[in-house]
């Protein structure tokens, strides 16, 4: 992986463009610690930090073509590059051996139709001299992320919030939008940051600019839903042969490459095929907890047994708040409140002392139905039609009960709590966009000022039926994956110069999963049943049956202790849109055990954080 920054901005000297570049590099360096590199011809600058993958010697960035003309800044890998290599070679004198000059050979020769051609996980900015035009893209799932300022006559981007910050186009100040999307979801929406006219790339889109016209974004990709037209049995040989062929991709280093090893489905099989088909028995890393209910290295210990792989696993004995808010800030530079970002980051660690590149399941649950939300759509259809005395009743007696602090995988009345926030959430009729952290009657008690406010959420690009899980599993796709889960694994794996590959996320994997008919994703109570008809030869039953454990933090324990003290000064000190009187409500009925309201005040406590940090 790498980090990169441009910056076009008139009437500026070289050496203040350069310096500028040179501060803001520092906020880049843990992307790419291997190499550096500045390229300056006023008024535009580019910077590039570089983790060294593939042709360790060369490739060298920023990447200029032959003439002069274009300049290339470029984080990511693209793992088909050898195929498009020996496409472009007729017309094309190669001087190194890896990606990066097949990138910026395939956009000379063939525009902007080149990326749809390209296989991977990418941010990119190809400047054209000439024509005085930047092209940004970023791949198809937002693997890799890229944010942008644009005003008259100047331009910045840059592959973080906080090198970004530093290059100063105009003072970056609170999105209320944003904000609202952060409070509901705890990330924030798709092309949106916390600050205004700051934005992201979408993933699946090119964006191009020019000094004389606006920013001008486009799709070159959308997800497909629907229309595979074969058997089932086909379906799964077609699943077992492009999975194979995307983890096959993804092997492609320099170095050696090893795998993020839970002991969940996901992980299990990318380490299972690795060992099947390619015969490698390779370096997995797993993290343990000493709480049982967050604790999976009995189940990664199966499968490293089973496939001989070189495992190594640390036990996590006590997990403190302090460094994960210091990764927020530092490596997220906005709020961010999935609180597994610190354990992914201890994992990250862990795998970098011995390698450069690990393979991860992530994407398995969005593209296979794991989650327990896509049952409780399922459940909906029975649920509603209950009368509505019953369910009233329903609802006011779990409600009442005190609940436990277990993960929801451990706990029934945590279920249960969360199939009722379902169920309200679709009786009011609300489309789906996320998981929600808070009904919209306990938002507006929140922050009453916000209970309008938010960004357009993204649109499926066909409907579905309403009922579906198929269009939750969709949505996820579109925007918890790549806001939350993606983002979490590259900020947490770059904070250790790690570079992490997702199989799953193959663009053909992804296509061929939501090509499928829905009613073959489940069956009964179960989700990842493809999955499951496709390769459940690799994997021992104890792995199929297990539940779904958390890999979290002891949000709980820390609300009843210090936590909840600096929640109350901020709210004192800091002026908010939320709602003192409701926070310190939540707060009460976390600290009397009668909720576990751990995740919303996090989600609270990291904005609160934010705004005392950033000073707004």
């Amino acid at each position: 992986m790498c980090g990169f920054l441009f910056q076009y901005k008139i009437n500026t000297a070289r050496h203040v463009l350069i310096d500028s570049a040179k501060h803001a590099m520092h906020h880049l360096k843990h992307r790419g610690p291997d190499d550096q590199g500045i390229w300056c011809e006023p008024p535009c600058v580019i910077g590039h930090h570089r983790l060294s993958i593939i042709d360790i010697e060369k490739s060298k960035q920023p990447f200029c073509d032959p003439s002069g003309r274009y300049v290339l800044a470029y984080n990511g890998e693209v793992y088909n590059y050898k195929e498009l290599r020996q496409s472009l070679e007729p017309r094309w004198q190669f001087k190194t051996l890896g990606d990066t000059e097949v990138i910026l050979a395939g956009l000379i020769i063939h525009g902007d139709a080149f990326i749809s051609l390209m296989e991977g996980m990418w941010a990119f900015i190809l400047w054209d001299k000439h024509d005085e035009t930047a092209i940004l893209s970023r791949d198809r799932m937002g693997k890799k992320p890229l944010f942008y300022q644009c005003h008259p006559h100047s331009f910045a981007c840059a592959s973080s919030l906080n090198a970004l910050s530093t290059l100063f186009l105009s003072p970056m100040s609170e999105d209320i939008n944003s904000t609202a999307d952060y409070l509901r979801y705890g990330y924030y929406l798709p092309g949106t940051t916390a600050y205004q006219n700051v934005f992201e790339v979408l993933p699946g889109n090119m964006l191009i600019w020019h000094p004389q016209t606006d920013c001008q974004q486009k799709p070159y990709w959308s997800l497909p839903i629907g229309g595979f037209t074969g058997s089932k049995k086909e379906a799964c040989q077609l699943l077992r042969e492009t999975l194979v062929q995307s983890i096959k991709r993804r092997l492609i280093a320099d170095v050696e490459v090893g795998a993020f090893l839970s002991g969940g489905i996901d992980s299990s099989l990318i380490v299972a095929l690795l060992s099947k088909k390619f015969g490698i028995n390779l370096k997995t890393f797993t993290l343990g907890f000493d709480e049982a209910s967050f604790d999976e290295t009995p189940y990664a210990q199966i499968i490293a047994d089973m496939y001989t792989s070189d495992h190594f696993t640390e036990r996590c004995h006590h997990v403190r708040m302090e460094p994960l808010i210091a990764l927020i800030l530092q490596h997220a530079g906005q709020p961010f409140s999935d609180s597994s970002l610190l354990p992914t980051a201890l994992l990250s660690e862990l795998a970098s002392r011995t390698v450069k590149v690990v393979l991860s399941g992530d994407g398995g649950d969005e593209l296979f139905s794991g989650y327990q939300r896509y049952q409780a759509r399922v459940l909906l259809q029975w649920y509603t039609r209950l009368p509505k005395l019953l369910r009233k009743n329903i609802n006011h007696l779990v409600r009442s009960i005190p609940e436990p602090v277990a993960h929801h995988s451990h706990s029934l009345l945590k279920k249960a709590n969360l199939f009722l926030d379902i169920a309200d959430h679709h009786q009011k009729k609300s489309p789906y966009i996320a998981p929600l952290l808070y009904s919209s009657d306990d938002f507006y008690r929140l922050a009453p000022e916000l209970s309008d406010k938010g960004h357009p959420a993204p649109v499926l690009p066909i409907e579905t039926e309403g009922t579906s899980f198929l269009e939750m599993m969709a949505m996820d796709a579109l925007v918890y994956l790549p806001q939350d889960i993606l983002a979490k694994v590259d900020r947490a794996s770059m904070a250790y110069s790690l570079e992490t590959r997702i199989p799953f996320l193959d663009s053909k994997v992804v296509e061929l999963a939501f090509s499928l008919p829905s009613s073959w994703h489940r069956q009964g109570f179960k989700g990842k049943r493809m999955l499951w008809k496709t390769f459940s030869d690799l994997l021992p039953k104890q792995i199929w049956n297990r539940r779904k454990q958390g890999f979290s933090v002891p949000l709980h324990q820390w609300f009843k202790n210090n936590a909840g003290d600096d929640i109350i000064h901020l709210l004192d000190h800091i002026k908010t849109p939320l709602n003192p009187l409701y926070v310190k409500h939540l707060l009460q009925e976390h600290r009397m055990g009668q909720r576990d309201h751990g995740h919303r005040l996090w989600n609270i406590y990291v904005y609160l954080q934010w705004v005392r940090h950033d000073h707004i």
